[in-house]
């Protein structure tokens, strides 16, 4: 056992951490959302079938995979289509998908399953009810699905080097929650124990589609090859997550949540200090933390990416790890505070890559202290924050120059620090980023850029008195309201804020998607531009036949070959 910290580190401050190239730096740890699942299935011992798998030769038809908890189940319902080439697309404007799924509050009947079958294949064009949770889509990999197809029909094994060089047989291209197409709203779960966590159902959807694409390869290979088709070896199977594509539509989230935003970094944070706080690591502490940065190694073997910015990211990591193997090899991890020892050498020794994989490693030998911290993830009271008008003016202004101080002295109109516009796409009905002076979008800005209004409102202040009430204030500038409300969230908040231009000529959105990605739990991050990024999800994580509370959770980690 470690001895228990008699000497308490403090979180990192939310300068540091909630710039975006840190964000755009973050990696899984055992509180992303796919592992606290994992974990929580295995432990509560949830039982898994497949009552109905209605799929054709040609690929076509339903299936239902049903998940049950110790209180209730939930069903993923699968529709597979028989999809054209030329229709396949991962725009969020397609209207034709490989397979679209909805994930169901309990067991469908057939009723259901017809009503949804008009609906759900859809999508867009679809309504589903509040018996429905989720809503998703996914295309298949072309190249690597007729690979795998074909090796099984002949009987044969797919290349291991071709599954590793994709990674997954279908990547979604969606999974809407939380009132998407008349679906649940997240207020008819959020009390829910096992969806308690954010994204939770979002998160089984998904490793339920994972076990339906493994099952209609199979199926396939079986149409094709007949009674000399093989099923995948299981080891193989493993190796294959589901991809997903994410654009532009998500990097909005955690700036218009910032007290869902911060409640997540924070939770992770306080992980972070509080075993950095350990005093002195036992011998089996520091001999998991070794293997995790072993099995570390063989991930990022795998990581691939075309594009520069992960290119150059990529090179750094990997110098970053043959630093740190050489610098732990000369440190038995064991006395004086080891964790914030390496914490601290690390700020000076490796990319913030480096150093926010060694944050993420140092918390796998210590559920003890970290995995509790899931419950404190959600926000437990979305929209209920109210302005206080009564605040002085003063403790306003103070609030404001916390979270935006850095910001005060950039000139906002000067066209590289405001050369960017959020908008929403009437044809995609989804956020957009825009060059502000080439195109005509400034008149349907959408207030997603908090620094420069954060200047814009302290300017404001500097008139009126400290003692004078906000309400007074507000009254006269109405304008400011919301950046009012984020001030006042920032008591509770403040790891809420990105403490950058979100509206620069030099910013990354895939900075955003990046983060919120990295606490789903997806690895191997692949932007296809500074716009959007495909990653992979429960790669090498264990089918439902094989999920037992040891294999539940360090399946992230590939095992280190033999």
């Amino acid at each position: 056992m470690d001895t228990a910290p008699n000497r308490q580190i403090q979180r990192r401050d939310p300068a540091t951490v909630m710039r975006l190239s840190r964000l755009g730096s973050l990696h899984q740890c055992r509180l992303s959302f796919m592992r606290i699942l994992t974990r929580r299935m295995a432990r509560e011992n949830w039982s898994f079938s497949r009552p109905v798998f209605g799929i054709d030769a040609a690929g076509v038809g339903h299936a239902v995979y049903t998940a049950q908890g110790p209180d209730r189940a939930y069903s993923l319902v699968a529709f597979a289509h028989d999809l054209p080439p030329e229709m396949r697309s991962d725009r969020v404007i397609a209207t034709a998908w490989d397979a679209t799924f909805t994930l169901f509050d309990g067991i469908p009947t057939e009723d259901d399953i017809a009503r949804l079958s008009q609906n759900v294949p859809l999508q867009e064009a679809g309504r589903v009810s509040e018996s429905e949770i989720s809503v998703s889509r996914a295309n298949r990999s072309v190249r690597l699905w007729a690979h795998v197809v074909d090796a099984l029909a002949s009987g044969q094994q797919p290349d291991r080097a071709e599954i590793d060089k994709v990674g997954y047989l279908m990547r979604t291209t969606a999974v809407y929650g939380s009132g998407k197409l008349g679906a649940a709203d997240r207020e008819q779960i959020a009390d829910r124990p096992e969806m308690q966590v954010p994204f939770q159902a979002e998160m089984l959807s998904v490793y339920l589609t994972r076990v339906f694409v493994r099952d209609l390869v199979q199926h396939m290979a079986r149409a094709k090859g007949g009674e000399g088709a093989v099923d995948l070896d299981p080891a193989l199977a493993r190796r294959m997550g589901i991809g997903n594509s994410t654009g532009l539509g998500m990097a909005p989230y955690i700036v218009n949540h910032p007290v869902l935003f911060n409640n997540w970094v924070m939770a992770r944070e306080e992980a972070i200090a509080r075993v950095r706080s350990v005093a002195t690591a036992s011998p089996d502490a520091a001999a998991q933390f070794r293997q995790m940065l072993r099995r570390s190694e063989v991930s990022l073997g795998q990581w691939r990416s075309e594009h520069p910015i992960q290119q150059a990211k990529l090179a750094d990591l990997r110098r970053d790890m043959e630093v740190l193997s050489r610098h732990v090899a000369g440190d038995d991890q064991l006395n004086d505070h080891p964790w914030d020892r390496l914490m601290r050498w690390a700020e000076g020794a490796l990319s913030e890559e480096g150093q926010e994989l060694v944050a993420s490693l140092i918390l796998e030998p210590y559920p003890d202290l970290v995995d509790g911290l899931a419950s404190c993830m959600a926000d437990g009271n979305p929209g209920a924050f109210r302005i206080d008008g009564a605040m002085p003016i003063s403790e306003l202004r103070a609030l404001i120059a916390a979270s935006y101080a850095w910001a005060f002295d950039l000139n906002w109109t000067a066209p590289e620090n405001c050369a960017r516009a959020w908008y929403v796409s009437e044809e995609k009905l989804e956020p957009r980023l825009g060059e502000r002076f080439d195109e005509p979008i400034a008149e349907y800005e959408q207030p997603l850029a908090p620094a420069r209004d954060a200047a814009a409102a302290h300017a404001a202040l500097a008139s009126w008195e400290g003692s004078r009430p906000v309400a007074e204030f507000l009254l006269a500038h109405p304008e400011h309201r919301h950046t009012v409300r984020r001030a006042q969230m920032s008591r509770l908040a403040p790891y809420g804020e990105i403490h950058d231009n979100t509206i620069s000529a030099s910013v990354l959105p895939i900075d955003m998607l990046r983060a919120k990605l990295a606490f789903f739990g997806a690895i191997h991050f692949d932007p296809r531009s500074d716009r959007w990024v495909r990653i992979c999800m429960y790669a090498g994580a264990p089918y439902p036949e094989e999920l037992s509370p040891e294999t539940a959770d360090d399946w992230v980690y590939p095992e280190v070959p033999a």
